[in-house]
Formats: C-alpha cells, sequence, structure tokens
C-alpha cells in the first residue's frame, strides 16, 4: 500500500495550490482518506477528511483554520483524494501529507491516530 502526494510549491499570498494524492495496492473506496499538515517545530494537524458513511456517500470535514478556503474530494476510480487550497496565507506553509484509514468515529477522523497509511509529504510555502 502506497499513497503518493503532489502539488505542492511556492505560492504568494492569496494565492491557489492543489494538492493530489495518489493510492495504490489496494482500493480505499471505503476508506476515510485525510490531509494533515506539520510547520518546522509543531505538531502534525488535521485539515481536512472525506469519511465513507455509506454506499456512495460520503462525508467532508474541514479544519475551522481552513473552512471556506481548502476543500477536500476524492475520485474513487482514480483513487485518489485532492485537496483544493484556496486563499492561501503565510500561517499556511507547512509540509501536507495524505493519510488513509478507517477511524472509528467523526472524532479520530481528525487524528492522527486514526489513520494506517501515511504518504511521504509535500511542502507547501506561501511568501507574504
Amino acid at each position: 500500500v502506497q499513497l503518493q502526494a503532489s502539488g505542492g510549491g511556492l505560492v504568494q499570498a492569496g494565492g491557489s495550490l492543489r494538492l493530489s494524492c495518489a493510492a495504490s495496492g489496494r482500493t480505499f473506496s471505503s476508506d476515510t482518506m485525510g490531509w494533515f499538515r506539520q510547520a518546522p517545530g509543531k505538531e502534525r494537524e488535521f485539515v481536512a477528511s472525506i469519511r465513507w458513511i455509506g454506499v456512495n456517500t460520503y462525508i467532508t470535514d474541514h479544519a475551522d483554520s481552513v473552512k471556506g478556503r481548502f476543500t477536500i474530494s476524492r475520485d474513487n476510480a482514480k483513487n485518489t483524494v485532492s485537496l483544493q487550497m484556496n486563499s492561501l496565507k503565510p500561517e499556511d506553509t507547512a509540509v501536507y501529507y495524505c493519510a488513509a484509514g478507517r477511524p472509528s468515529d467523526s472524532y479520530y477522523s481528525t487524528k492522527v491516530e486514526g489513520y494506517d497509511y501515511w504518504g511521504q509529504g509535500t511542502q507547501v510555502t506561501v511568501s507574504s
């Protein structure tokens, strides 16, 4: 099982980036997919998740700090999850990680320990 994140880069404040994460090794359509980020000297924090709750039914969750600016989505046919990031701020600068797992509830879908598989991370730098 492998998760490969891509799409990071350097962008000015107010700009946009789209991160993508390709999953391989098995089908993840029933898994929760998430994005976390880690800034230097800080703990890894939740950004967004998209959680399977039934046949072809998913629910999304976004951290308060990114609500209205970031949007998580998935394409099960391609086994990918994406994070559209708009109106970027310097405080969004971090390494972004995608993750997959089956957290027991919505609480654990926001926790690092809720996920079993992690991508290698992609750097996002927002200049002021």
